[in-house]
């Protein structure tokens, strides 16, 4: 004959004994402390990760930010340095073109003041204007000719220090004559001490 007990399993009272911890409270196990200083290291180099890759992307931005806009005005430096040389070679040619003006009026006086004192019997074959002086190639049949004609050139207002390079004894079939090489100073009409200079020698 089999017993059958439907009554439930009286539960084993135990005794807390002062001082002695109960079974549960001896399951749990502290976490040692040099594990949770580990776990503060990892967590603290974590954070200093994430705020270092954070200013790294923002100093990556402005890089980024300044690089754009470098080649923005990258074209406006092109445009800029296109017009200096533009500007440059336009200064040259009206610098050239002034110079060339001063020289044309120069060359008309000085053709002019050659030509009104010249003697009759001397005729000039070539001049040659320079900054530094004016050289004066002619033929004349004497040398008093030649003489007259540097005398009457230092008279003018527009020439000094007139010398006598050569004289060279020149004939052709029946005719002689001399041919002549001169340097003179030309002084522009407006620069006055020269005039107050040949107004003192008259």
């Amino acid at each position: 004959m089999i017993r059958i007990n439907l009554l439930k399993p009286e539960k084993k009272e135990i005794r807390e004994e002062p001082g002695v911890p109960p079974p549960e409270y001896k399951e749990k196990k502290k976490l040692p402390i040099g594990t949770l200083f580990i776990l503060f290291l990892v967590i603290l180099i974590g954070v200093l990760f994430f705020l270092q890759q954070r200013a790294i992307n923002k100093e990556q931005n402005l890089l980024e930010k300044a690089q754009k806009e470098k080649n923005e005005l990258q074209y406006v430096l092109v445009k800029l340095e296109k017009l200096e040389k533009q500007k440059n070679m336009l200064e040259k040619k009206i610098n050239l073109i002034q110079q060339l003006k001063s020289r044309q009026d120069n060359a008309v006086i000085i053709m002019d003041m050659l030509s009104k004192n010249i003697p009759e019997w001397v005729w000039l074959t070539e001049t040659t204007y320079k900054p530094q002086g004016i050289q004066i190639q002619g033929n004349a049949l004497s040398n008093n000719l030649i003489a007259d004609y540097i005398s009457n050139l230092n008279e003018s207002p527009y020439f000094d220090n007139v010398n006598l390079l050569s004289s060279t004894q020149r004939k052709t079939q029946n005719n002689q004559y001399l041919e002549f090489s001169l340097t003179a100073n030309y002084s522009p009409p407006s620069s006055n001490s020269n005039d107050n200079s040949k107004k003192e020698k008259k």
